[in-house]
């Protein structure tokens, strides 16, 4: 997908919708541009996240291409069916988790209820910056809640991810790679489809390049569950992976 050559092709339509102020309008109109199949595509290539007032953490929304919105609020998760028609997001029943939450928190689900709750919700993409694309919905009261998208890994590399598991030492050592620099030390971890530990790498090695997401800590040894992106054509000096850490595993203090 050319998100730079939709975000051309947006361009005039989003600056006349933006002068009439007529959401509605400019909804029809760029994913009458788009198209459906595109704007699922959109949709379902970004990570969207709006802050929502006095909630301590953003609300995120995950389309996938299977027809199904997660979203993560500051307490419990919530999920719905999804699918664009006729120039709206078109929601199931939303389920949530039922944790007891703060009374700020609580609000953020009431908008995420409001938004995407058995809706047929009006929405706008403004596609100007594909690096920091917007998407406006109208929740069922009238209030217009923008998120900003982040590509998704898999939209941004084009491949779909290797999970692995390393185990990564409390201590890091020197290093050489392109030049001297200071170097995590892992072991690379194998569990059998029940969760039992299967296979461990004996010895520590040197690993070279970054993690995202991962905070290294000097008095904790961490077992992280990891996905592993191959690029297509990576740099020469330049691992051919990109590592994005999923989850924490495990994690144990250590003096």
């Amino acid at each position: 997908m050319n998100l730079k050559f939709l975000a051309i092709a947006l361009f005039p339509f989003a600056l006349a919708a933006c002068q009439s102020g007529d959401i509605q309008k400019a909804g029809d109109l760029a994913v009458s541009v788009l198209q459906q199949q595109n704007a699922d595509k959109t949709l379902a290539s970004y990570q969207w996240s709006a802050n929502t007032a006095d909630a301590p953490k953003p609300l995120v929304l995950n389309f996938d291409a299977a027809g199904r919105l997660s979203i993560a609020t500051s307490c419990n998760g919530m999920g719905t069916s999804w699918k664009v028609e006729n120039n709206q997001i078109v929601t199931g029943n939303l389920m949530a988790t039922q944790m007891a939450c703060a009374p700020n928190a609580m609000a953020q689900e009431g908008v995420a209820s409001n938004l995407f709750s058995s809706r047929k919700a009006p929405f706008m993409l403004n596609l100007n910056d594909p690096e920091q694309p917007t998407l406006t919905v109208i929740a069922a009261n009238g209030e217009k809640v923008v998120f900003t998208g982040k590509m998704t890994p898999e939209a941004k590399y084009g491949t779909q991810a290797e999970t692995i598991f390393l185990e990564i030492s409390p201590e890091t050592k020197p290093c050489t790679g392109v030049a001297p620099q200071t170097c995590l030390q892992v072991r690379e971890i194998k569990y059998a489809e029940n969760g039992v530990k299967t296979q461990a790498d004996k010895d520590w090695t040197f690993f070279y390049g970054g993690i995202e997401g991962f905070k290294h800590n000097p008095k904790e040894r961490q077992i992280v569950r990891i996905k592993r992106y191959e690029l297509k054509n990576p740099p020469a000096d330049h691992s051919k992976y990109v590592y994005i850490q999923d989850m924490i595993i495990e994690r144990e203090t250590v003096k």
